[in-house]
């Protein structure tokens, strides 16, 4: 239960920070940084079975027939991430408090920085592939908005953040499908404890491809290594987890976790090394091109990520092992490093070094604190930077995937890291180093400075003391390569290559920041390319090629855009009539007198609706049109689908009033060069969609679903209404979604319709009030009598929906046409305008999914029938309810946003 209860105390903590943040203020970081910590700390009560080799599971059936679960398991590897994740975390939430101004989001800043420690330890905790892909896309919607934080500026940096991580959210689709085919299974525990069956599969190629891709995408390895520094434009607390402990991890995690099955493959080795390297070296050179210390340290994370990077590909037992201790050794001081930055950019104003200098006089404790961190970042001795870089080398020199490889990797990376040198240095000298240029500066407070001094002290204590992470950095090792040997890490393990490897990076690293001068003019003459323009042009020309694509579907006339569609139904029947076989034989007769009635009243409404000039009669013959083919349908049998049909014709008349009153009464004539054409596509549209109805129409035998439905729904559900049965018990997933899309159009009519009407006098609110004509009296008496009878009509559908015709979103139009009859009748009454759109949908949207899932810990699928004693179903009932919440919210919001842009005037009151 450990891994679960450390997932739902993190979930509970991102759920309760903008409480906090909205009665404490921004000092709510410090009681969400002891959670955090108090959650490190329990996850870790785990370490003495894990270090054992023993794998903790625990979860819930999910969707048992593809055979998912939400399950989670915690090994070594996990567990290491999950304390990175914790622990990075809740020195972040302490740094929060003096960092974050007033005018800062900050419940939101809270509440999403728990929440994407929540996703990360889900994703690193996953012990399904599904729910993997479920966590790792979590990470890429919550890293975007964290970036979008910091404001208009950060909003193309954070597309191009979104859209490089989804496409890699994409390929990790691709490779956990194909997992999943070739080893039967989505169980994590499945794929791994059979890495050979994923490996010898046709699908291992293209899996693991996808794989490095959707890795290279997160983790920022070339060629999308622009993002990251990109998206440097958060908030330092932001950049300091995101590039420390979550989202850049998120890629490394990944690759590690797959190592067990692609460790024996030489072409994942071919692939990742030099991937790697070359992303380190191009990191390291970028970083040291600049002067923006926020911006060093972005580049520097894509150097070190493109180092892990290739040690992973190395897959030796002592690579793995020392990519786990990098991996923890680079969150330590690359957490100190960012805060410290933060600290000097809110002290000094800037963060250019070339506006900087002399810090150390008055800001002694930061100087020390950031040549800690930086020397760590630069591998020197005794720091534990220095043990796992020295073991980094050990591991590229057992790099046998090409003759003369490890040579030539330590070589590589000795460069790289000769680079990381030299941009520690800039980084200490270029602040504190030098003249004082500003003299009234001081040290920050000890809360301000405590976070970053736990963590460079840690990376200063555990250098000498690395044996003590022996335990769990072995044990995550063995998990990436369980037949390795153990590794011990220390702190001085003798004279050899790696040292001299070691020495040899020193000394180039100091020449590199001697000569810096002559480095630097050398770095400005580097032609480099730059990824962020070369991104936003191929955008730039999806989003014109896209804009060509649908420019005639633009264009305001409803002629051009219909040709297209109207046209190509002649086409397609024709298709089908020379390449499909004969139909059946029809059944026998069907027609009944009442049904020629019916199509003669839709054929003269039609008829009408296209021939008048009047705005208002092609309303009303549009809707009358409406009903008769609501009661054709319930001549045929369908009262659950003419009744929907009929109220959607009574809302839609009246939007359709709300949009065009005001405007001109009378419809252009048409030219008369456009009639004839325009007559001729109709009628072979028409004619087209007639002869299809007719072939299709009682031809088919029942699908063996149908009959399924049909046998089993009251015994399966509780229900005699087979429609509503399958709406919300059979189909109760596809259902939500469906519901959801409605609350966000809502939400969205909201949102555009405000924008649109900004710097308008009064609110969309305030114009339904008092736009229009006068209320007559019979409206409002008959308002009064109706709407209520309404109401307590739609609670009645929604009751009876699971037996009889009715259900969630009969009863919810029903209830809207009354809230609508209320509103229109009302305009100058304030109570009619108390009901807001927002807490409708959000409380139908929470209602519906709270509903759904209360059954998981039962390992029960979505919305599973829950009974009351006495056989009174519930649990649809309650789904049902949320459902017309919803669809009442989108309801209003349409009357509020559509009635209120709505000029003077009535086209039902104007004359013609």
């Amino acid at each position: 239960m450990i891994p679960l209860v450390t997932l739902g105390g993190a979930v509970a903590l991102a759920l309760l920070a903008p409480v906090l943040a909205r009665l404490l203020g921004r000092n709510a970081g410090y009681p969400l940084a002891a959670g955090l910590a108090a959650l490190a700390v329990y996850a870790n009560t785990a370490a003495g079975e894990v270090v054992r080799g023993e794998v903790l599971t625990a979860g819930v059936s999910w969707m048992p027939s593809l055979g998912v679960s939400f399950g989670l398991r915690m090994d070594g590897l996990s567990l290491l991430f999950v304390t990175i994740v914790l622990g990075v975390g809740a020195l972040v939430m302490a740094y929060c408090p003096r960092y974050l101004e007033a005018y800062y989001p900050i419940g939101t800043v809270y509440g999403l920085l728990t929440g994407f420690a929540a996703a990360m330890i889900g994703l690193v905790t996953a012990n399904d592939l599904v729910l993997l892909y479920v966590f790792w896309e979590l990470t890429t919607v919550l890293s975007f908005l964290l970036i979008n934080t910091a404001g208009p500026a950060a909003a193309l940096p954070a597309g191009r953040a979104l859209v490089v991580t989804a496409m890699g959210g994409f390929a990790l689709l691709g490779a956990v499908v194909m997992i999943g085919v070739a080893a039967g299974s989505t169980s994590l525990d499945v794929v791994l404890a059979d890495p050979g069956a994923v490996l010898t599969s046709p699908l291992a190629l293209p899996a693991g491809a996808l794989l490095i891709l959707a890795a290279a995408t997160k983790s920022a390895q070339l060629p999308f290594t622009f993002w990251l520094p990109g998206a440097m434009v958060a908030m330092t607390p932001i950049s300091a987890y995101l590039h420390a402990a979550t989202m850049v991890k998120a890629g490394i995690y990944l690759l590690m976790r797959f190592t067990p099955i692609y460790v024996p493959s030489m072409a994942w080795s071919a692939v990742l090394v030099p991937l790697g390297l070359a992303t380190a070296v191009v990191g390291a050179v970028l970083a040291l091109r600049e002067h923006d210390l926020k911006a060093m340290l972005a580049h520097s994370t894509v150097s070190q990520l493109g180092l892990l990077t290739a040690a992973i590909g190395v897959g030796t037992s002592y690579a793995l092992s020392a990519a786990v201790l990098h991996t923890f050794a680079h969150a330590l001081f690359k957490a100190t490093l960012f805060m410290l930055v933060g600290i000097i950019d809110k002290e000094a104003g800037s963060r250019d070094v070339r506006e900087l200098g002399g810090l150390w006089k008055v800001m002694p404790v930061t100087a020390a604190l950031t040549g800690v961190a930086a020397l760590s970042m630069a591998g020197v001795p005794p720091l534990l930077g220095f043990v796992s870089k020295e073991n980094l080398y050990e591991g590229f020199l057992e790099a046998d995937f090409a003759p003369g490889a490890g040579p030539v990797a330590a070589a590589v990376a000795v460069v790289a890291s000769a680079l990381t040198f030299a941009y520690s240095a800039r980084i200490v000298h270029g602040a504190f180093g030098g003249r004082l240029t500003q003299p009234g500066l001081y040290e920050p407070s000890w809360a301000f400075l405590a976070p970053a001094a736990v963590a460079a002290l840690l990376g200063l204590v555990l250098g000498p003391a690395v044996r003590v992470l022996n335990p769990l950095t072995d044990r995550a090792a063995r998990d990436l390569d369980p037949g390795s040997e153990p590794v011990t890490f220390v702190l001085w393990p003798g004279f050899g290559t790696a040292l001299a490897l070691s020495v040899l990076t020193v000394a180039a690293g100091l020449a590199l920041f001697h000569w810096r001068g002559r480095v630097d003019r050398a770095l400005e003459r580097l032609p480099v390319p730059d990824g962020a323009a070369v991104f936003d042009r191929i955008r730039a020309g999806v989003l014109d090629l896209g804009a060509r694509v649908g420019r005639p579907d633009t264009d305001p006339s409803p002629a051009a855009v219909l040709v297209r569609p109207v046209l190509a139904l002649p086409v397609l029947a024709v298709v089908a009539w020379v390449a499909l076989p004969a139909p059946a034989p029809f059944p026998g007769p069907v027609t009944r007198p009442l049904d020629w009635v019916v199509v003669v009243l839709v054929a003269a409404t039609v008829a009408g609706a296209v021939t008048t000039r009047s705005v208002t009669a092609a309303l009303a013959l549009t809707g009358f049109g409406g009903l008769a083919t609501a009661l054709w349908l319930l001549l045929a049998g369908a009262p659950d689908v003419a009744m929907t049909l009929l109220l959607v014709e009574v809302l839609t008349t009246v939007v359709a009033v709300l949009v065009l009153r005001g405007r001109g009464v009378r419809l252009r004539r048409p030219a008369r060069w456009r009639r004839a054409p325009a007559a001729v596509a109709a009628l072979a549209a028409g004619l087209s969609l007639g002869a299809a109805t007719y072939v299709l129409t009682g031809r088919r035998a029942p699908s063996p679903v149908g009959g399924y439905l049909l046998d089993t729904a009251e015994d399966a559900t509780g229900g005699t209404n087979v429609v509503n049965t399958i709406l919300v018990d059979f189909r109760g997933m596809d259902t939500f979604g469906e519901a959801v899309v409605v609350g966000a159009a809502a939400l969205g009519l909201l949102v555009l319709i405000r924008r649109g009407e900004a710097g308008a006098e009064g609110s969309p609110r305030q114009r339904v009030a008092t736009d229009g004509p006068a209320d007559t009296i019979v409206m409002r008496v008959a308002s009064r009598v109706l709407a209520p009878l309404m109401l307590l009509m739609s609670l009645f559908l929604l009751w009876r929906g699971h037996d009889e015709p009715g259900g969630g979103f009969v009863s919810s139009l029903v209830g809207g046409v009354a809230i609508v009859f209320l509103r229109l009748a009302h305009r100058g009454d304030a109570w009619a305008l108390r009901l807001r759109p927002e807490p409708l949908v959000g409380s139908g949207l929470l209602l519906s999914l709270l509903t759904g899932i209360a059954v998981y810990p039962l390992g029960l699928p979505f919305l599973t029938p829950v009974y009351l004693p006495g056989g009174v179903l519930l649990s649809s009932f309650v789904f049902d309810l949320g459902i017309y919440l919803m669809v009442v919210g989108l309801i209003v919001a349409a009357t509020d946003r559509i009635g209120g842009r709505a000029r003077t005037g009535s086209v039902l009151g104007s004359s013609e």
